[in-house]
């Protein structure tokens, strides 16, 4: 969820919460105020129907009285607490037998020795009309007051974070390899102000520490090179030396052997690093079948020295990438199916139009899935870098494509989806 509709959403619930109270709040204390009111229109009544029998000696008539209705019931009770409440009544004068809404007030009045219980009667329509009215203004209020801060949020607000989407924007664009900085944003927030600095503070420092980096490991592959490159040449020149002892000579080669592995080792390192950093910019439209079919008659040779039976089942394919990185991508996959095989083992190519599956044999146990393509995992027996699949993941990953291993209980698959 965005942010926007997240900070709209909660804008919008609390909004509606605390219009709904008010409303509810509002319409109570309007009611209490007009209820307060009527209640003391009937005192009033009430104290004139008793200075009317106090002058008169007699009960008024309900003529005598305009706009409420008296009622008069003898009683034996002398005293009691004088009674508000809401009642209905009917107007002597209407000929319908419709009950109109009132607020009454009843208690108790002496005439001549007897006691009268008294019931004024006023009407309530007025009011609740009135109360009407001012519920639909406060509706109409609260209606309007809603669709400004729905508009305010959703468009104003939007606007208002156009700084930060436009720095979300320079964060997703940046390549760390580009000498280009990250344009400035232009806004009155400070909080905006203050992040775009900060951005561009990370963004130079990540450069720096980049180019420091990147000289720094072809510094040191280069000077690494040089003396790999001597030892090598050294070793050649003693190994052809024809008075060496069969012991000296078993030693220079595993020295030789180990040489290799660390130059092996440097380039691999120095590979994995580039692609990370997104160095192999150049792409081009390739034929994925004709590649791999030159990639079958350079390892044809190794191929017959295990004596293993390889199946093609091909189809043209093209893909867009690095010539180069399908070039190692290729060579890794060949060279771990023919590595991790068997005298006389199996190698299964597929390609399909999304799909390209390398199937060999091998032991009869699978790889942890989790783990067969980091860093520096290889079997016990191998003699390579363990870099090989790690390689591979990455320039997948470069390319945006999948790699997965799976075994199904006698070959081992490493499938490429495009």
């Amino acid at each position: 969820m965005k942010l926007s509709v997240y900070y709209t959403r909660l804008n919008i619930i609390a909004t509606i919460s605390v219009l709904l109270l008010g409303a509810i709040i509002y319409f109570f204390a309007v009611n209490y105020v007009i209820q307060n009111q009527l209640d003391g229109e009937l005192n009033e009544e009430m104290e004139e129907v008793t200075d009317y029998i106090t002058a008169h000696q007699k009960l008024p008539e309900q003529k005598e009285f305009e706009n409420e209705q008296i009622v008069f019931t003898q009683t034996n009770q002398k005293t009691m607490k004088t009674i508000y409440a809401n009642a209905f009544y009917k107007e002597i004068d209407e000929k319908n037998d419709d009950e109109k809404n009132g607020r009454a007030i009843e208690s108790i009045i002496q005439l001549n020795e007897k006691y009268y219980k008294v019931m004024i009667t006023i009407s309530r329509e007025s009011t609740e009309y009135f109360v009407q009215i001012i519920a639909a203004i406060t509706l109409t209020l609260m209606t309007g007051l809603f669709l400004i801060l729905f508009l305010i949020n959703r468009y104003l607000a939007n606007g208002l974070w156009e700084p930060f989407f436009f720095l979300l924007k320079q964060l997703r664009s940046f390549n760390v390899s580009e000498a280009v900085s990250p344009d400035l944003v232009t806004t009155k927030v400070d909080e905006f102000r203050e992040l775009d600095n900060a951005i561009h503070l990370m963004s130079s420092r990540v450069k720096n520490d980049f180019i420091t980096l990147k000289q720094f490991t072809e510094n040191a592959s280069h000077e690494m090179m040089t003396p790999l490159a001597v030892i090598t040449s050294k070793l050649d020149t003693l190994i052809q030396d024809e008075s060496l002892k069969q012991e000296h000579f078993n030693q220079i080669q595993d020295i030789y052997g180990a040489t290799n592995r660390l130059s092996r080792l440097n380039q691999s390192l120095l590979l994995l690093v580039k692609i990370e950093n997104n160095l192999f910019e150049e792409t081009e439209q390739l034929s994925l079948d004709r590649l791999i079919y030159e990639k079958i008659d350079l390892f044809q040779e190794l191929l017959n020295s295990k004596n293993i039976t390889l199946t093609t089942n091909i189809i043209q394919k093209s893909v867009t990438a690095n010539k180069q990185l399908m070039d190692i991508l290729l060579n890794n996959l060949f060279s771990n199916a023919i590595k991790h095989n068997i005298d006389s083992g199996t190698i299964i190519i597929e390609q399909t139009d999304n799909k390209l599956n390398f199937r060999n044999s091998g032991l009869l146990q699978a790889l942890d899935e989790k783990k067969v393509f980091e860093r520096f995992r290889k079997g016990k027996k191998s003699q390579g870098t363990g870099l090989g699949l790690a390689i591979a993941w990455n320039i997948c990953n470069f390319n945006n494509w999948k790699i997965n291993y799976s075994f199904d209980g006698s070959l081992h698959t490493f499938q490429i989806t495009f």
